[in-house]
């Protein structure tokens, strides 16, 4: 579900995570310039920029000055590992409450998948 209260350049960042963990960008891909994603998006640059200042800052994308910046070699695995953490501690503790309280069982969501 999309947050229409979030952030834009979190917005960005959850569709470039997105991307990461499809597969569509892998490691040590190039990303798209600053400017080209906000042409494609229609958001200011400086959303973009910071929007992969915060990969930056995970780790997750390296900057080749004059080249451009790139999928950091294990991001797609520490990128899973950081979303599945935020998962289990943030999202899926309300959504177990509100199973319990409208009597979903975990096999009812199992045989959605069957």
């Amino acid at each position: 579900m999309i947050d229409p209260n979030k952030p834009v350049y979190l917005k960005l960042r959850d569709s470039i995570a997105a991307s990461i963990l499809d597969g569509r960008y892998g490691d040590g891909d190039m990303l798209p310039s600053v400017r080209a994603l906000a042409a494609d998006e229609g958001a200011n640059p400086l959303t973009v920029a910071k929007a992969y200042q915060t990969f930056q800052d995970d780790g997750l994308v390296m900057v080749k000055r004059g080249v451009g910046m790139f999928v950091a070699d294990g991001a797609s695995r520490k990128l899973r590992d950081m979303m599945r953490a935020d998962f289990l501690d943030n999202v899926w503790p309300p959504v177990a409450a509100h199973m319990r309280r409208i009597g979903i069982e975990i096999e009812d969501l199992a045989a959605l998948d069957a």
